[in-house]
């Protein structure tokens, strides 16, 4: 009898003890396709892998079930510190009743924590390694000093094995379309749910496969660039740095100096002045993708370039004249002609303002480090109205960009 009963409560104690960890594998798997959107575009702008940011948000969180992330949105046990000036929350950790950050949403922590890494020069190295080496930044991560715990490393590399969460690194990249993902949980598809995810993909690789791999920022994105020759849009491409000589990659790749300037619609000149893509042969007359959403900061000829198409030809599909430059969050057509063309900045500005004209405001001058989320703590106003005001298509902002805040 007695031996009955130890059965009957070792076998109870089995299937209480299976029943949490299908339970915690549930709350993995919620948490993932709740915010793998977001760290897919975490990483686009900063160069955070994805892998590492979900890995990190669901340890940090327990799968977003901690009190600390319940009361205050910080998915990343981020503290105060010194030069934090925005809601603050208070939580035992390593000491009792610590200082961590608090956010009005999600969204904000995570964009916080990408800039908080990305600002840092105790995390610097990082961006030197391979995004795609996921043990190397989780190492990283402790060997600078982000956790205490000394298994911090292997708790994320066990995490993004055993859930897969290496894919939405190689999404983010451009190296894995979307469409491939392996649902976790039975969870929606990547662009299904209520985030949009505007790719700008890492190039094809045609040659040096393994070749080292620059980061840059272009627009609202961040871009993946291999060093040497590689393809966009199946045309012969590379990446020079600002004070390249036009000539030298001229002579490097058997072209003449005329052919590479008509290559990339440029004019007499030598010196690059920025770090851009240069083409090798001319480009094609339409997109590999059927549309481009126009991001805050770029031109048509930044997207010519970063999409590997032709001035003349996305002109004449969007029924666009020189100088004219669409609005942010417009849909550029890219393979056929629009059905109409698409709102221009000129446009948007003269309609914001004949509709505010009564309404008082003042402007800020983005500064270096500054985030969307700053300056409207900044100014007592939400993220998302200061969002709308400028028409920004996502929550990047750069250092100089001018923003219009609107007083009560």
């Amino acid at each position: 009898m007695v031996l009955k009963k130890f059965v009957l409560l070792v076998t109870a104690i089995v299937c209480v003890a299976g029943s949490m960890r299908a339970q915690q594998n549930s709350d993995v798997y919620s948490y993932i396709n709740a915010y793998k959107e977001i760290a897919v575009h975490e990483m686009q702008r900063t160069g955070v892998p994805a892998a590492i940011k979900l890995a990190q948000g669901i340890h940090e969180t327990q799968a977003g079930k901690s009190d600390l992330v319940q009361r205050s949105n910080n998915h990343f046990g981020i503290k105060c510190k010194a030069n934090w000036a925005g809601d603050k929350v208070y939580h035992d950790d390593d000491a009792r009743g610590e200082c961590f950050r608090s956010y009005t949403t999600p969204e904000e922590s995570y964009a916080d924590h990408s800039n908080f890494l990305r600002g840092s020069s105790r995390y610097a190295f990082l961006f030197e390694l391979d995004p795609t080496d996921y043990k190397a930044w989780a190492y990283g991560l402790k060997k600078a000093g982000y956790a205490t715990n000394i298994r911090y490393s292997q708790i994320l590399i066990k995490l993004i094995e055993d859930y897969g969460l290496e894919q939405y690194t190689l999404i983010a990249m451009g190296k894995l379309s979307p469409q491939d993902e392996v649902l976790t949980g039975g969870g929606k598809p990547i662009g299904s749910g209520n985030t949009t995810i505007v790719a700008t993909p890492a190039p094809i690789v045609s040659r040096k496969e393994e070749a080292p791999v620059t980061t840059i920022a272009v627009a609202a994105s961040v871009a993946q660039y291999p060093a040497g020759e590689f393809t966009i849009n199946n045309t012969r491409v590379t990446f020079a740095k600002a004070g390249t000589s036009l000539l030298a990659i001229a002579r490097q790749y058997d072209i003449s100096l005329s052919r590479l300037l008509d290559f990339n619609d440029m004019r007499e000149q030598d010196i690059l002045s920025n770090d851009q893509l240069i083409f090798l042969q001319r480009k094609r007359k339409s997109g590999s993708g059927e549309y481009h959403v126009m991001q805050s900061g770029e031109t048509l000829y930044s997207i010519c370039q970063s999409e590997g198409i032709r001035y003349e030809s996305i002109m004449h599909y969007n029924h666009l004249e020189h100088e004219q430059l669409p609005a942010v969050g417009e849909k550029l057509y890219l393979q056929a002609v629009a059905p109409q063309r698409p709102k221009l900045a000129s446009e948007v500005a003269a309609y914001n303002a004949g509709n505010s004209a009564a309404a008082a405001y003042t402007t800020h001058v983005v500064e270096s480090k500054e985030t969307l989320y700053s300056i409207a703590r900044k100014y007592d106003v939400s993220v998302e109205n200061l969002k709308s005001w400028n028409r920004l298509a996502s929550y990047d902002v750069k250092t100089g960009q001018e923003l219009i805040i609107y007083k009560n």
